[in-house]
């Protein structure tokens, strides 16, 4: 993937509450606007390549870190100013410091998820999740992944995060 990555259009049922967050939005002050740039989720410490990520994916091996680093790897190649980071234990992929996505082991599946996954187009409907912003999509040893679907959702993560911090 190059920085290319296109951001698909809200599914149809979610245009009602853009509109709202619209119309909220053209009557805010110039001040309350910078507020919501400067609230945007930011994580401190993102490099161009995090040595801690390289020895977290040693310590998950196996089909489902190799699940993982697939995953990640499809992140990391979304754009040149894609860095990453150790957060909360897992890799995270951001743009600059601001996080779009990441992976993360568990006993019997991978987690693929994405800060802001409420925001993306889903027609294969793989995302899980009912956090008021996070989703992920659980990745499974054996069972078939739609890995077209998931590279699409990543590409629009990736141009979803891309948006919020040069537009706010």
């Amino acid at each position: 993937m190059s920085s290319s990555c296109h951001l698909l259009p809200p599914e149809p049922s979610s245009s009602a509450l853009q509109r709202r967050c619209i119309i909220r939005r053209v009557n805010l002050s110039a001040h309350q606007e910078s507020r919501i740039r400067a609230d945007l989720f930011r994580l401190n410490g993102a490099v161009q390549h995090d040595p801690a990520i390289d020895a977290w994916m040693k310590q998950h091996t196996g089909e489902l870190g190799a699940i993982a680093h697939h995953w990640f790897e499809v992140m990391r190649k979304c754009g040149d100013e894609v860095r990453e980071l150790i957060h909360d234990g897992c890799p995270v992929a951001c743009l600059g410091d601001a996080p779009f996505g990441y992976v993360n082991v568990f006993a019997s599946h991978v987690n693929v998820g994405f800060f802001h996954g409420n925001a993306l187009r889903d027609p294969a409907h793989r995302l899980q999740g009912t956090g008021k912003c996070m989703r992920h999509v659980k990745l499974k040893p054996g069972i078939p992944t739609n890995a077209a679907a998931l590279n699409t959702l990543i590409e629009a993560a990736y141009s979803d995060i891309k948006s919020r911090v040069e537009n706010g």
